[in-house]
């Protein structure tokens, strides 16, 4: 059972944060009381989301506005029973970072023949849209999978 779920990315202000609320939300919807945070490998900290992925979010009825960008710490993954990433790289930087992490890092795309979430920062709204409909067919496959 995961109770504590962490969703990492580079700066946190795209991928991540739209993982972290879309799952949430689709959590919440659920009933189920599993937490879920995001964080950083190279955090813009204290910045919002992105203002094209908090519209883009909106539009699918998932407010990010709240959201700030976090560092990654050894705590946070140390806390966390499950940790998911955007791509091959970011598996190497968690673990990297806190090896007794291996086994519970995986990638957000792992039940879709391990598709990595291309990062849209600083690219137009195709970008971001992409972006957003992996990632929420990719949160929907997990959502199938956590224990609820």
């Amino acid at each position: 059972m995961f109770n504590n779920l962490l969703i990492v990315c580079v700066g946190n202000i795209c991928r991540s944060p739209t993982a972290e609320y879309l799952l949430k939300k689709q959590l919440q919807e659920k009933g189920s009381a599993i937490a879920v945070e995001s964080a950083g490998i190279a955090a813009l900290v204290d910045k919002p989301a992105s203002p094209t992925a908090v519209t883009m979010a909106a539009a699918t009825g998932v407010d990010m506005t709240p959201h700030r960008a976090r560092q990654l710490t050894k705590d946070m993954i140390r806390n966390h029973d499950l940790i998911l990433v955007m791509e091959q790289g970011h598996i190497k930087a968690v673990e990297a970072m806190a090896p007794e992490a291996r086994g519970k890092v995986h990638l957000l795309g792992r039940w879709h023949h391990n598709i990595e979430i291309p990062d849209p920062y600083r690219q137009g709204d195709s970008a971001y849209r992409h972006a957003l409909e992996l990632i929420q067919l990719t949160t929907q496959q997990w959502l199938t999978r956590l224990s609820l």
